[in-house]
């Protein structure tokens, strides 16, 4: 027993001493400070590494930790935007930090309205009404709509809305009633799931699903990656069977791939827009391998001249001159994400219809009754959505054991043609591949044997 506590008080001040060492090495950072901007990081430790330890290294290198995150050991930190690629390479060589990356922002994934199509003629082209004569889905299904917020007084919605929750206030995600300023999570839930066969507004494909409002996005249509990873945990946490990400940014970010894994990992179906870049620029959640990444088609079957595409897009749905709620009425919008919500409905519909099925099933059924359209195996991998064949009308009866889901992602070719990004989608070229981190050691060793070699488990 002595020697075990001479051990634990011995490793203590090993780690202090290190700490202090650190600190020295690093008391040049704060002095080079010459503008208050800051700049957001996202830093995952590895388990067990003690709090005073983590507040020492803050201190180190002058970070500021502004919240704890849904994910794990991970918390979000601010820094001198001018010390923020220095120190972000130093945290990823540090062994109890498993990575540290830039809080990036993402953006709602829309185009200007163009409203020279009749009213919800997507519903028609993907015989969502053929589906409806088999099923209406069930109200015990939860879509959470992750955006800017779903405008809980809306006529065609409030009946809809079973919670409503800010996670751009705090990690915690508190109850509170959003009203969408924006008006962009308002158009997203109604074409999933508006108040449907109720002879007014519009219908949503998913006729008896409910709504979830997960604010991850400002009032404006952007919010950092940290806002959107504590959304889709809480979603997933909160009983969510299907989440819809109608938002992205250009940059990897192991912190939201990890939120994404989580989500499937609770068999949660995450649907996500493929972006507006009209090439085959990567889109961030949407280009992990457990998301549903959605492009845009227009009402004559065609990929949308916006639509990003590409072998990493999975389905296609109309998204080109879509109605549906909209602040306290009705309006057109364009854009992957209008497309999404339509996906995000049928998986409603379908996890309705069948309560015993997996998330990988849904996803199965989706992808194989698809309709091959033009441009099917070129701008995405399965074909354009069809709601009857996914529940089993048309003269389709779907298996329910699909293949297995993706278990790696595809990589993103870049073009070289210049395309015109409609505002506000990132323009930023990404960086397909994850920020690195140190490769974890093979051996089972603790990770305090870094600092005390010589114990005898560490030998």
């Amino acid at each position: 027993m002595r020697k075990l506590l001479l051990l634990f008080f011995a490793s203590v001040l090993l780690l202090v001493a290190s700490a202090l060492l650190l600190q020295k090495k690093t008391q040049g950072f704060e002095s080079s400070v010459v503008s208050s901007d800051r700049e957001r990081l996202i830093i995952k430790f590895r388990p067990l590494v003690p709090k005073f330890y983590k507040e020492n290294l803050f201190s180190s290198y002058g970070l500021a930790q502004t919240s704890e995150l849904k994910l794990k050991d991970a918390v979000v930190v601010e820094i001198p935007k001018s010390l923020s690629t220095a120190v972000t390479e130093k945290l990823n060589k540090n062994l109890t930090v498993e990575y540290a990356e830039k809080d990036a922002i993402a953006y709602k994934v829309e185009v200007p309205n163009d409203s020279n199509f009749d009213s919800q003629w997507g519903l028609t082209k993907i015989k969502a009404p053929e589906g409806w004569d088999v099923t209406h889905g069930s109200g015990s299904v939860d879509i959470a709509i992750t955006d800017t917020g779903i405008n809980n007084s809306h006529p065609d919605l409030t009946r809809k809305i079973v919670v409503s929750v800010n996670c751009t206030v705090s990690s915690s995600c508190p109850s509170q009633t959003t009203t969408d300023p924006d008006g962009h999570g308002t158009h997203v839930a109604g074409i999933a799931s508006a108040i449907t066969n109720n002879s007014e507004g519009v219908a949503g494909v998913s006729w008896e699903g409910k709504l979830m409002s997960v604010k991850v996005l400002d009032d404006t249509g952007s919010g950092y990656y940290s806002w959107i990873v504590n959304g889709i945990i809480w979603a997933a946490d909160n009983g969510a069977e299907v989440i819809n990400l109608s938002l992205g940014g250009s940059s990897s970010s192991l912190a939201l791939k990890n939120a994404v894994d989580y989500a499937w990992g609770k068999g949660v179906v995450i649907v996500a827009a493929a972006g507006n870049s009209g090439n085959t620029r990567a889109l961030y959640p949407a280009y992990y391998a457990n998301s549903i990444a959605v492009a845009a088609t227009d009402s004559n079957d065609k990929k949308a001249s916006f639509s990003s595409y590409g072998g990493w897009v999975d389905v296609a749905a109309p998204g080109v001159s879509i109605l549906s709620s909209y602040h306290g009425g009705y309006d057109y919008l364009s854009g992957t994400s209008m497309a999404a919500p339509h996906v995000t409905g049928l998986a409603a519909l379908l996890f309705g219809q069948n309560p015993g099925w997996s998330n990988s099933q849904v996803r199965g059924i989706i992808e194989s009754t698809s309709d091959a359209i033009a441009g099917t195996g070129l701008y995405w991998s399965k074909g354009r959505i069809n709601v009857c064949r996914a529940v089993g009308g048309c003269g389709v009866s779907p298996s329910p054991s699909p293949s297995a889901s993706p278990t790696s992602t595809p990589t993103a070719t870049a073009t070289a043609t210049p395309t015109p990004t409609p505002s506000p989608s990132p323009t930023a070229t990404p960086s397909p591949s994850p920020t690195p981190t140190p490769s974890p050691s093979p051996s089972p060793k603790p990770w305090w044997c870094v600092y005390l070699p010589t114990s005898p488990r560490c030998q």
